[in-house]
């Protein structure tokens, strides 16, 4: 099993309610490169992308695709 993008957020916390979301489903979510997301309040430098596993892929998207929180 690998992590695969799931999608890229304009915000750390638009990724982080993302993954929550898919948590209370019990599905693991991982929210990478928040720490290139902001630098000095200057605004968004890249996208935070959301990783699942490459087996709970179909799954994920179809929650997100159902909450509207895919982006």
């Amino acid at each position: 099993m690998s992590l695969v993008e799931l999608g890229r957020y304009y915000t750390s916390v638009e990724g982080e309610v993302a993954r929550l979301l898919l948590g209370s489903y019990g599905i693991d979510a991982f929210v990478f490169d928040t720490g290139l997301n902001n630098a000095e309040g200057g605004g968004p430098i890249t996208a935070v992308r959301l990783m699942v596993l490459d087996d709970e892929f179909d799954e994920a998207r179809a929650i997100l695709d159902a909450d509207g929180a895919r982006s």
